[in-house]
């Protein structure tokens, strides 16, 4: 849930960040300033091709198409030194932060350099403006303190990585370990020649008829606890979604995964029965076949849950890897009904 409040609200900055770039390059076209009209219709660029402004901008093109509008924006802003309006240095003072969040840190790192020593130079042949020198000042001091932030972020990301390894609420491991683990897997699968499943377990909230979302947060722990006890030591679970969980099988056939993903299935479902909640579950499984990888193996056990919940929930659905490509919307699958 914070996951998605933190999205909602980055996306709702996103889009009014993007209301204010185009109205000040809109605003300074008209007053026949081109050059900062130009840098704000590149930071607008910036925002529009970014993946908290609309989802699935994470994917290529748009990484390339940012970086773009990016090198945009600092030739403009290097350009401003020499042609004007001088004014136009202050929006280097958020240039640091802006480098290191889009581009690697050798790259952003030479801007920062390059930009600082322009400016530096800039000011010494800036003659007639009084305010050069202080404004020089603030802009070092500016990138130091950015420097720094940059620094404790990383030092608190590398101090947290261990604690987000599991989740909180479910002891599950993290999502953000799924796809390089079951990578992992696969690879000492093929290694092995031995078989490997994976099985995506999903609550039916869909199929209630009122918002059970404060009831299942409370329940969490007693899910994680029985998905805990139903693996084996060397199985591996994860907390895939809000209401949704990926169970990696080691050295299980597709046939075997079923059987294990209806007793978890109808244990999962007596274990809310029994705490008054009216919600089913439902099960995907899909089997490592030849060509498969993280993500494609991900896709099938996705599917089959999804057209298990699309007919009517509370069964266990198995993906067909050997039936001809379907559409995403219409995934082959061969299911188990309650």
């Amino acid at each position: 849930m914070a996951q998605t409040a933190d999205k909602f609200l980055l996306n709702r900055l996103s889009h009014a960040s993007l209301v204010v770039f185009v109205a000040i390059a809109i605003l300074f076209a008209i007053y026949g300033e081109p050059l900062t009209a130009a840098c704000a219709a590149a930071a607008a660029g910036i925002v529009i091709s970014g993946r908290s402004f609309q989802q699935g901008r994470g994917a290529n093109p748009w990484p390339t198409i940012q970086k773009l509008f990016f090198a945009m924006l600092v030739l403009l802003l290097m350009a401003s030194f020499w042609t004007g309006p001088w004014a136009l240095s202050h929006w280097l003072y958020g240039l640091v932060l802006v480098a290191f969040a889009l581009v690697p840190r050798g790259i952003a790192t030479l801007v920062t350099v390059i930009v600082v020593i322009l400016a530096i130079a800039a000011a010494q042949w800036a003659e007639g403006i009084a305010d050069r020198h202080q404004m020089i000042s603030a802009f070092v001091l500016t990138t130091l303190l950015s420097a720094v932030l940059i620094f404790l972020r990383d030092y608190k990301t590398r101090q947290l990585a261990p604690l987000r390894r599991t989740d909180e609420l479910t002891q599950a491991a993290s999502r953000e370990y799924l796809s390089a683990d079951l990578h992992k897997e696969i690879q000492r699968s093929e290694r092995e020649g031995t078989d490997m499943s994976i099985i995506m377990i999903g609550l039916d909230a869909h199929a209630s008829d009122n918002d059970p979302d404060e009831d299942i947060r409370s329940i969490l722990p007693r899910i994680g606890r029985f998905l805990h006890s139903q693996i084996r030591d060397f199985d591996t679970y994860y907390r895939a979604a809000d209401l949704q969980f990926l169970v990696i099988l080691p050295g299980i056939a597709t046939h075997e995964a079923i059987t294990r993903a209806e007793i978890i299935r109808k244990g999962l479902g007596a274990l809310l029965e029994t705490h008054g909640m009216n919600l089913t579950v439902s099960t995907g499984i899909a089997g490592l076949n030849i060509g498969d990888d993280a993500d494609s193996l991900q896709q099938s056990a996705a599917n089959a849950l999804r057209r298990a919940q699309q007919q009517g929930g509370n069964r266990t659905q198995a993906y067909s890897a050997w039936s001809p490509v379907p559409s995403p919307a219409q995934p082959r699958v061969e299911g188990t009904a309650p």
